[in-house]
């Protein structure tokens, strides 16, 4: 039976490649070249390749190989096409590959005991920790130094102004710098100086590793520091310039444990990737995360249930609803729920609890903290408080770059590939990048119609309202902006959701040019069935560009009257000044006559008698008018002061005198009233009557009574002959 000699020479290029990896890791990292074998040796080999129960063996391997078997204690099948099933049984799997190695772990800790044995034998165990104790102690003395010269620096940082959200600022970052300055200290007194010196591989790796545990630790510790204030650190009015609204206990607690527990994870962290070097298993590695890990659940529900009872809840506690206790339970549960996870070997569940609690956690944390310090100035620092729109800017970018990180980290944590979601066909694939896309664009529109709305309402708070400012007429400028920005607000609210839901369409793989096709065509359907809506809407943009009216000011079109409070898209609100609104649509607007634009001119009569002398009088109404003209309270709505144009009737019981005056729109009813009360004491002064209709009645003498009876008596009498006679024919 003939075989190939290509098939015959890939098996043997296939066993020698073989065999050189299992001398590879059979001899470590061994550099040396092998002898080459002897000849009658390289001839059985030849031999050996050409027996067919051989080959058929190596054409086994071969097949086995091209499918490389998933590695214990990852999750690899968790979203199997079987869905539940297949990831309940990688869990029963993992969880008997746990228990089968839980044996085998006496005797890779024996291996490991020996590999230190062998590699230390001059140091020993105790003084590879004298060396790590060391250097932790040499980094914390460069470190007491560099406390002991900086002593001008805290004082400084001390003395800053506390009151006011820039102090405050600055006091943080103050004390960020000075704590990155501690942790460098610490750095170059441990990692520094060790890595001066030139050491064996393997005990560089093991020191340099429990030195970052010490060098990450100190780092928190520092940082936590400048961000809780304890009261330990004796900074005067700690509560004034910490980060987050807590009491000083509560600071002093959550920085003890925090601290704590930082520390064994870097502890154990360090020595499970040590364990690796030392001949651990990875699955006998995972078996020992068991008690590392319940130390840890343990180290965090112990900071839980003795967080400090004060009278002031942690963020999420809301008294009267959960209360205290209520909340350490469900954190027990929820931190349970995530080891029992974490021991299962479910790694994308476990990361996906974590960041479903964390990133939420995280936000709300930041936003109390950017409320928190940027709040509003005391009233005796006289500081300006920070605008709205750099507090709402903060927030959301804050928000922003946690959501992001935390959807990389995820991305990292479950091992997306990017590349391979973009480019493969898969539905899964397409779902996930489609969602992940869509996360990013609302992401994007929520932070910049935030940044939008802030920038309005910024503007908005330094235009007054309608009426505040009592007598004054507000800038036209002003008025006009306030009655465009929300319409504004509006129209670009619409733009930045609709351009959002396609965009957010489109990343799903939807094609949207279909969608905005039949937009179109609903749209001039609905157009043509509701005219008088589109009638309104167009009714109500023209106004607007022609500057009709603005908000504040007092209109009138046809019946309706009032001042303007308000707009939609189809109508006006008008308040009449009775009190009543009006919602007016702008397409049954007309005409519209605006009281309040400009100035206006007020005329009005006054009678006095007809024996008055009418220069006299002319000359009091101009001298009354230019002393309100001068007056401070009306001289800034006076345009044209107070004067009499002359004589504008000739009435039953007097002279009517016709007066001109010119002022601000809405200010001439009230320099009117000033204007009546001055000439009616002027007139008075000077003699000039102001006349009223009167009623005479006199009553004359008896003849004069007597004779008009006689009349009365003889008019009836002719009567009632009259009468007689018509009667009697």
């Amino acid at each position: 039976m003939s075989f190939p000699f290509s098939r015959l020479l890939r098996d043997a290029l296939f066993l020698a490649v073989f065999l050189c990896s299992l001398n590879a890791s059979g001899t470590g990292a061994s550099a040396q070249t092998a002898a080459p074998p002897p000849p009658d040796k390289i001839e059985q080999l030849i031999g050996l390749l050409s027996d067919p129960d051989v080959k058929a063996w190596l054409a086994a391997q071969d097949q086995k190989l091209a499918e490389p078997p998933p590695q214990a204690g990852e999750e690899t099948n968790m979203v199997a096409p079987s869905g539940v099933t297949s990831a309940l049984d990688v869990i029963r799997t993992h969880i008997r590959e746990m228990i089968a190695a839980i044996p085998t772990l006496p005797a890779q800790f024996q291996r490991a005991w020996t590999i230190l044995q062998l590699e230390f034998e001059d140091e020993g165990l105790v003084g590879i920790v004298a060396l790590i104790l060391g250097l932790t102690a040499v980094g914390l003395g460069l470190t007491w130094i560099v406390f002991r010269r900086t002593q001008g620096y805290r004082q400084w940082m001390k003395s800053m102004p506390k009151g006011t959200p820039q102090g405050r600022l600055k006091n943080l970052g103050a004390r960020l710098v000075y704590a990155t300055i501690l942790t460098a200290a610490f750095v170059v007194g441990t990692a520094g100086v060790f890595l001066a010196f030139n050491w064996p591989p393997l005990l560089r790796e093991i020191v340099l590793g429990y030195l970052m545990v010490a060098i990450v630790t100190w780092a928190v510790l520092s940082v936590m520091r400048a961000f809780l204030v304890p009261p330990s650190l004796g900074v005067p009015q700690s509560d004034e310039i910490r980060v987050f609204p807590m009491s000083g206990a509560r600071a002093e607690h959550w920085l003890r444990w925090t601290c704590i527990n930082v520390f064994w994870l870097m502890f154990v962290a360090v020595t499970f990737a040590l364990l690796g070097t030392f001949g651990f298993d990875k699955i006998g590695r995972f078996a020992l995360t068991i008690p590392t890990s319940f130390v840890q659940l343990l180290l965090i529900l112990a900071a839980v249930w003795l967080r400090p009872r004060t009278a002031e809840p942690i963020v999420g506690e809301r008294s009267g609803t959960i209360g205290r206790i209520g909340w350490s339970w469900l954190l027990t549960a929820y931190f349970s729920l995530v080891w029992i996870i974490h021991i299962a070997g479910a790694r994308k569940l476990f990361w996906l609890l974590i960041a479903a609690v964390v990133v939420p956690w995280a936000i709300v944390m930041a936003r109390k903290g950017v409320h928190y310090m940027l709040r509003a100035p005391d009233p005796e620092t006289g500081a300006k408080q920070v605008a709205p729109v750099v507090v709402a800017l903060i927030d959301r970018a804050i928000r922003v770059l946690l959501i992001v990180a935390s959807a990389v980290f995820l991305a990292k944590a479950w091992e997306l590939d990017v590349s391979s979601m973009t480019s493969g066909d898969a539905m899964f694939n397409r779902l996930l990048r489609g969602g992940l896309n869509a996360a990013v664009i609302v992401l994007a529109a929520d932070f910049g119609w935030s940044i939008i709305r802030a920038l309005i309402a910024r503007r908005l708070e330094h235009l007054p309202g309608p009426g505040a400012e009592g007598h004054a007429t507000p800038d036209p400028k002003q008025a006009r902006l306030r009655t465009l920005l929300p319409i504004f607000q509006n129209m670009l609210f619409a733009t930045i959701l609709v351009i959002t839901l396609l965009m957010v369409l489109s990343s799903m793989g939807i094609e949207i040019g279909p969608l905005i096709a039949g937009a179109g065509v609903i749209g001039v359907a609905i157009g043509f069935g509701a005219q008088t809506l589109v009638k309104d809407v167009i009714a109500g943009v023209f106004y607007l560009l022609d500057d009709a009216f603005r908000v504040g000011e007092y209109i009138q079109s046809g019946k309706y009257m009032g001042t303007v409070e308000g707009f939609s898209l189809r109508s006006v609100r008008l308040r009449h000044h009775r009190g009543y609104l009006f919602t007016v649509p702008f397409g049954e607007l007309g005409a519209v006559q605006n009281m309040s634009r400009d100035w206006v001119i007020d005329k009005f009569n006054i009678t006095v008698a007809y024996a008055t002398d009418l220069e006299k009088a002319r000359k009091i109404v101009k001298k009354i008018g230019q002393k309100l003209a001068e007056d401070p309270e009306y001289a800034p709505y006076v345009i044209e002061p107070l004067k009499m144009q002359g004589v504008q009737n000739f009435g039953d019981y007097g002279i009517e005198l016709r007066m001109k005056m010119m002022t601000k729109p809405g200010q001439q009813m009230t320099i009117r009233r000033k204007a009546y009360v001055a000439i009616k004491a002027a007139f008075e002064e000077a003699g000039i009557e102001l006349p009223f209709p009167t009623v005479h009645v006199q009553e004359g003498g008896s003849h004069t009574a007597a004779v008009a009876q006689a009349h009365i008596n003889a008019k009836m009498q002719a009567e009632a002959d009259a009468a007689a006679a018509a009667a009697a024919s």
